[in-house]
């Protein structure tokens, strides 16, 4: 049986810190904030120039590790040029909106259990509240009105038809988001994110395959169908590859942030990769179970207790973060009907046929058979994926080219010549002629 020495904290535990004390963990979850930008911006850089073959950044700092803050400094001194017809309070706040969101959402994620700061004993945490996931819930969608109006306040069209994209990718996404956190709850009993994180460790006795356990483990496996619903939709809420479509640089130049430069396109780029920072720690804290240790540290048994669950935490976050870096360089952006035909005619129904699912079995068998809800989960898991990535139709077999030019209707757009011998142009016609004249005497002329 697996023993956790970890102490976690509860509500009560909140609300009792001095000033000083909450001043710091606040400026801590802040400075998290920024330099989890310039580290993700390095570390997205040079995974993805890992992938393509190519050193990526490596020239300003160790490792090249300065160039995301010398980039920063670039923007800083930039020209901030201001649109003639843009709106300019809205065009001015709406970067700011979106950072502030971000940075908000993290002060409800536990970094760490119960620890002793300067003779106070406190959590790893800003603050928690009994419905902490309703607060992440709320900053991720007040953070799109940030993109919303940067659009609409730009005064242009492309940046506008991005942020009616995003107004879309919200509805869409938050509602499968929301159904996959259900689950969660259903389990844990609470909306408390300290409180999930303790159901995640100990709690009721478990026999799991035939081993006796302490605690229902990580809801990644009890509940592996909204945990692939789940990480789908933050991908899609931070408008993030394949789904960053708000931006679509090959269809609106930039999307919503066409016309912003300067300090203002960083604070743009600053709220993006916080965002995907903080749904990584909001989705290791519902799912990977939060600062504990992963399996076989555990077996260590001071591996959940002091300042080592940090670690586990921020190990945790950086892998996510990667598989983020890792869609982004080998898929493709979807097509905007089939980013919809997901979100609405996949995520969505599978989400409600498996919270009826669970809750059938919740009342049936109990927490007494966990190990049977591992493998119908898993299964319902590959089932999910098998039907995201199965091809919808199967590939009709091409016609000759020479067919298919014939085939073509009357009227439509011409095409070259099939030799590629691309006829002389007007010009070079008028040249040849001017050159070597033609005869312009009839066929009926006759020399005299």
């Amino acid at each position: 049986m697996l023993t956790y020495l970890a102490q976690d904290p509860t509500l009560a535990d909140f609300g009792r810190d001095p000033w000083w004390l909450v001043l710091g963990k606040i400026l801590f979850a802040f400075v998290f904030g920024l330099l989890a930008t310039l580290l993700g911006v390095w570390f997205e850089r040079r995974v993805v120039g890992f992938m393509q073959v190519r050193p990526g950044p490596n020239q300003v700092g160790p490792f090249g590790l300065l160039q995301t803050l010398a980039d920063g400094l670039k923007m800083a001194f930039k020209e901030d040029i201001l649109p003639k017809s843009a709106d300019k309070v809205v065009y001015f706040f709406a970067p700011a909106i979106s950072v502030i969101c971000a940075v908000t959402a993290l002060s409800v994620i536990p970094f760490g259990p119960m620890v002793s700061i300067f003779g106070h004993w406190t959590p790893l945490q800003v603050t928690d509240v009994p419905v902490a996931v309703l607060v992440v819930l709320a900053c991720s969608s007040m953070a799109v009105y940030g993109i919303v109006l940067a659009g609409w306040a730009s005064g242009s069209t492309y940046p506008l038809l991005g942020g009616l994209r995003s107004t879309a990718q919200l509805i869409s996404y938050e509602v499968a988001l929301g159904l996959s956190i259900v689950a969660v709850f259903m389990l844990s009993g609470t909306m408390s994110t300290s409180g999930i994180v303790a159901a995640q460790g100990d709690g009721t006795r478990l026999t799991l395959f035939g081993a006796d356990v302490q605690g229902p483990g990580w809801y990644a496996l009890l509940l592996f169908p909204s945990f692939v619903i789940f990480f789908i939709s933050i991908v899609g809420e931070t408008n993030r590859p394949p789904f960053d479509l708000p931006e679509a640089e090959s269809e609106l130049v930039a999307g919503f942030m066409t016309e912003y430069s300067s300090l203002k396109f960083a604070l743009i780029m600053l709220s993006e990769y916080v965002a995907m920072v903080t749904m990584s720690a909001f989705t290791v804290t519902l799912f990977l179970g939060g600062w504990r240790a992963p399996w076989p540290i555990t077996f260590w048994e001071g591996a959940n207790s002091g300042w080592w669950p940090m670690l586990w935490f921020f190990g945790k976050v950086v892998l996510l973060v990667f598989v983020f870096v890792w869609l982004r360089g080998t898929l493709p952006r979807l097509r905007y009907d089939q980013f919809m035909r997901l979100g609405w005619k996949v995520l969505i129904p599978v989400n409600l046929v498996w919270i009826v699912v669970l809750a059938g079995f919740l009342k049936t068998q109990g927490w007494e058979r966990a190990d049977r809800l591992v493998v119908y989960g898993i299964i319902a898991g590959v089932v999910l994926l098998a039907t995201l990535f199965w091809p919808s139709r199967k590939p009709q077999p091409q016609a000759p080219l020479q067919e298919q030019v014939d085939n073509r209707p009357s009227g439509s757009f011409p095409l070259p010549p099939m030799d590629l011998q691309v006829p002389p142009s007007p010009r070079t016609r008028r040249v040849v002629a001017e050159r070597e004249p033609a005869n312009i005497a009839g066929p009926d002329s006759r020399e005299v």
